[in-house]
């Protein structure tokens, strides 16, 4: 019997050692032949081992995941993994392609193993896949990033620079929007912030909490091994939930 062989493009470590692991658990005979940094190192895996399957970071330093899953289209069956819940869009519904969210979920890495072990017995279809490619790039073009926040400070209205905020909360029917200097109220939700703030600067660390990176002053745990986040000039901690944990792995 052939092996199968597949290849991980993720160009963080510890996000890349999980994929390795929970694969290795979930699909024991599926060896791991190379893994890459960046595009351009996915890209020459690719042609060095010539896998039947390549789990790409959509975006990577240099080449992106999809340029890589473009010269991979008839060679090998392409899995994204993404940060960003929007990528999962038509192309991935359609059953073409398909994705895992980042950190990579035991359970959905499962449903993705039993497709492509199916998929596995006919080559991967060009037309369908260049296709979904065609599609996903153009859901993926940049969007102007949010510059200002129109927010309620009690019965006044105020612009407040997107810089300027420490963090965003989710409460109740409302966001709170926290600055240095004042809290705001603003009625747009953390997912639609999510999708128009710069991903740099703003990271998720709770299904209801946004926090600017520069705004961070260090991590701590709480007896009950809860990761808090403090914030400069603030003496509130901000809870970070597991699924948000290996952002700050390196602190």
């Amino acid at each position: 019997m052939k092996t199968l062989t597949a290849v991980l493009a993720e160009d963080e470590a510890n996000l890349r050692e999980e994929l390795r692991e929970t694969l290795a658990a979930l699909w024991p005979e599926l060896m791991i032949v190379a893994e890459a940094e960046d595009g351009e190192d996915a890209l020459a895996a690719l042609d060095a081992h010539a896998p039947a399957v390549m789990f790409l970071d959509i975006q990577m330093p240099g080449m992106s995941g999809l340029d890589v899953a473009r010269h991979a289209s008839g060679r090998a069956h392409v899995v994204f993994v993404t940060a960003y819940d929007q990528y999962a869009i038509d192309a991935f519904e359609a059953g073409v392609l398909d994705y895992v969210l980042k950190p990579a979920e035991r359970e959905r890495l499962s449903r993705t193993v039993q497709r492509i072990r199916a998929r596995l017995a006919a080559p991967p279809d060009i037309a369908n896949v260049q296709h979904a490619l065609a599609r996903l790039a153009e859901k993926l073009q940049p969007a102007a990033r949010l510059q200002w926040i129109q927010a309620s400070i009690g019965a006044e209205i105020r612009m407040i620079p997107v810089d300027e905020v420490l963090y965003f909360v989710a409460d109740e029917k409302y966001t709170r929007v926290q600055t240095a200097q004042q809290e705001a109220l603003i009625r747009k939700p953390i997912k639609e912030l999510l999708a128009e703030l710069d991903p740099a600067q703003f990271w998720q660390i709770h299904r209801s909490t946004l926090i600017n990176t520069n705004a961070i002053a260090g991590v701590t745990r709480d007896e009950r091994g809860r990761q808090l986040v403090a914030i400069k000039g603030r003496p509130e901690k901000l809870e970070v939930s597991r699924s948000y944990a290996h952002l700050f792995k390196g602190m």
